[in-house]
């Protein structure tokens, strides 16, 4: 029992002892010692350790887990992505497009027990600093307390999007305690939130030294702050965050979209806030994303791939969508696309990860580039069943040194420089001050991906429109394409409550029979696409037409049922603290 109740870390917030759950080693010391001094307050060991994560005190608010567990993952519970025929949702009891999602669910188990746990240690923190009142400067004083004040802020803003109303709590509290309590109202405990980044914002500094970029900032307060804005539909706080943030002159594109998000590229003037990992220190890329990201050719599963839904949504270089554009050729679906297209899905018949990308069932042998030999291509479904059932590869900050071991490295980004100017522009528009500032966010992210200045108007498709429900859309299609593979999209249909709209329905892919594929597609010279799908007035693609026509397969059926727009509490939570009901409706 003693276990159960401690790994409801919702309801023993801030319990001083969690023994059984080992989070902070004996050999470590404990709060009556701690945060006595600025090397108890940080270790100074500002990347991640090899055996016992993060040390003492901020450093510990820097655990990966806390930060990417189980967010790491909604690509897949989302319209961008499909695994092999089916949707891949790796949820225990229930899964999240199958419309079974429960109380049980891993992910609704996680997401709840990592984000109590970090707020944990953060009431921890700011009950017990006062004991370095006098050892340290007030400026160090500051700076410790807004870290607290942040993760605070950010883990009860996940909470709260995702489960509405939950418990709240500022202090340590017994386990008595904590199971009699309920959950309190969100329109109470969002004021509390921004509260809570506003603290952080008035103490935490605008940069550090290189040695210490993991941990929060002045700017990443103020962008963390807008993005749960904006998430609660608070357009005016969330428009004022951002552009606090654009502000303080200390953020940039960076001007390679592709180089953003490579394992090489650390540390660059776009990052606001990130988690690094570290091979060195063990803390490297889940293994599962790893081996099913890399092509089958280069030794990986080649199973997690983008969704035809996805691949149909990147506009053509003149900023129409693929249903309008005279540019649109699908049977050579990547050419004259937004270049977003080709540095985030791999494009047909070039090099990727050594070796030539070809899903066609014509091409039964491709390009070695490390032996300069054709070889078997296992990247064809023709050759192995398992290779990508969609015919596409993810490429965004994947290469040849991800089949080094299988170890990455790459940093887990929270906030970057371009979603701030995204953030502000969605504000504005949704408040109706359209100028020529939100234009110019939008556009900065748009000309960045063409590689030319934001004033080089003739050289990309720059985004023009103040007409409101316009400029919706066409914010809208750039967050899909600008943050593709960055675990936003099921947040961002949540919010804009198209949820139940983009996600009931069918995966679609190639023709499943490969033989099949390659006589009435490939042979009839029909390949990619046999003709166009259609692109509704909310970016999203219709392929019933090539369906109907014999075209390509229905792969599994999305299910997203109108309750999913809340989640169920922890099931153990609930058994133990039945003050925590009523439950979420229609669970």
């Amino acid at each position: 029992m003693k276990t159960r109740i401690l790994l409801l870390v919702g309801m023993c917030l801030g319990l001083a002892a969690c023994e059984s759950m080992d989070l902070v080693p004996k050999s470590q010391g404990n709060t009556e010692s701690w945060y006595t001094t600025e090397t108890e307050l940080d270790r100074k060991s500002t990347r991640l350790n090899s055996s016992h994560g993060l040390r003492l005190a901020s450093n510990e608010f820097y655990i990966l887990g806390y930060w990417q567990e189980p967010l790491n993952s909604s690509e897949q519970w989302s319209d961008n992505t499909t695994y092999r025929q089916t949707n891949r949702n790796p949820g225990s009891g229930g899964t999240i497009l199958d419309g079974t999602m429960n109380g049980q669910q891993y992910e609704v188990y996680a997401l709840w027990q990592q984000s109590f746990k970090l707020i944990a240690r953060a009431n921890t923190m700011l009950e017990n600093i006062h004991k370095a009142k006098d050892n340290v400067t007030q400026e160090v004083y500051d700076r410790y307390a807004g870290e607290a004040y942040f993760c605070r802020a950010c883990k009860y803003a996940d909470l709260i999007f995702f489960y509405g109303d939950v418990p709240y709590q500022e202090e340590t509290i017994t386990i008595s305690e904590a199971l009699q309590r309920g959950r309190r109202p969100k329109a109470e405990v969002i004021p509390l939130v921004y509260a809570d980044f506003d603290k952080a914002v008035a103490r935490l500094p605008e940069s550090y030294g290189q040695d210490e970029n993991i941990h929060a900032t002045k700017g990443a307060a103020l962008a963390m702050k807008a993005r749960f804005a904006l998430y609660m539909g608070d357009y005016e706080i969330a428009a004022k965050a951002a552009k606090d943030c654009m502000d303080l002159e200390l953020y940039s594109l960076e001007p390679d979209y592709a180089k953003l998000f490579r394992q090489s590229t650390k540390l660059n003037d776009e990052k606001v806030f990130v988690i690094p990992r570290s091979i060195e220190n063990s803390v490297i890329l889940d293994s599962w994303i790893v081996k099913n990201a890399l092509p089958r050719n280069a030794g990986g599963y080649g199973s997690y791939n983008p969704s035809w839904d996805l691949f149909a949504a990147y506009l053509c270089t003149d900023g129409l969508p693929i249903d309008e554009s005279p540019l649109f050729d699908p049977h050579n679906p990547f050419k004259n696309r937004d270049p977003r297209c080709i540095m985030t899905i791999v494009e047909f018949n070039t090099e990727h990860c050594g070796f030539e990308y070809d899903p066609s069932p014509a091409a039964k042998t491709v390009m070695n580039y490390t032996t300069g030999k054709k070889q078997s291509n296992q990247d064809t479904r023709i050759v192995n069943q398992y290779s990508s059932y969609t015919g596409l590869l993810w490429k965004k900050g994947i290469d040849a040194s991800w089949t080094v071991d299988q170890k990455v490295e790459q940093d887990y980004i929270i906030m970057r420089y371009a979603d701030v100017l995204l953030i502000y522009a969605e504000a504005m528009i949704e408040l109706n001050r359209i100028d020529d500032s939100v234009l110019k966010a939008i556009n900065m992210v748009r000309a960045r991906a063409y590689g030319v200045n934001v004033t080089a108007t003739d050289s990309y498709p720059a985004v023009t429109t103040t007409d409101q429900t316009e400029l919706r859309r066409a914010l809208r299609i750039e967050r899909r394409m600008e943050f593709a593979m960055e675990n936003q999209r099921l947040q961002d249909l949540m919010r804009w409550k198209l949820a139940e709209k983009a996600l009931n329905g069918y995966n679609y892919i190639m023709l499943i029979d490969p033989t099949e594929l390659l006589n009435n597609i490939v042979n009839k010279n029909l390949w990619f696409w046999g003709k166009t799908p259609q692109i509704d007035e909310d970016g999203l693609a219709d392929f019933s037409a090539l369906f109907n026509a014999g075209y390509c397969s229905q792969g599994a059926k999305r299910i997203f049922p109108e309750r999913e727009y809340l989640w169920p509490l922890p099931t153990h939570d609930v058994e133990l603290c039945p003050n925590l009901l009523p439950n979420n409706p229609g669970y």
